[in-house]
């Protein structure tokens, strides 16, 4: 049984920074696609980053330069790396997976080729 569980979320001013974890069971975090999605209130959910099997990254541009994507093979863990967070970062993350090494390039976005989710995880940055 696939899961994905996220931690690592809370509150922090602006200029801050956090870290996100999603630890993977019943997958394997260095073979496939894994990304980081968002949702603030109102708002449709937005990729924020991916990573493929190859360790190849890609990133939107709100947050290309201030957010990192890593894995840990070994601990089967992938990781967002939050700095410089703004106000506009506030939203529920979310981890997601893909049973394939490759991110699809610019399809990397789009929400509806991952098939496995976590929970999500709260990020709330204040003024």
């Amino acid at each position: 049984q696939v899961q994905l569980v996220e931690s690592g979320g809370g509150s922090v001013q602006a200029g801050g920074s956090l870290r996100l974890s999603c630890t993977a069971s019943g997958y394997t975090v260095s073979s496939t696609c894994m990304g980081w999605f968002r949702q603030a209130a109102g708002k449709e959910r937005e990729g924020v980053a991916s990573i493929t099997g190859g360790s190849a990254t890609y990133y939107s541009d709100s947050v290309k330069g201030r957010f990192t994507i890593s894995k840990d093979n070994a601990k089967n863990t992938l990781y967002l790396e939050m700095s410089s967070l703004k106000p506009e970062d506030t939203a529920i993350y979310y981890c997601a997976g893909r049973p394939s090494p490759t991110c699809l390039g610019g399809a990397w976005r789009v929400s509806t080729i991952y098939n496995n989710w976590g929970q999500g995880t709260q990020v709330t940055v204040s003024s």
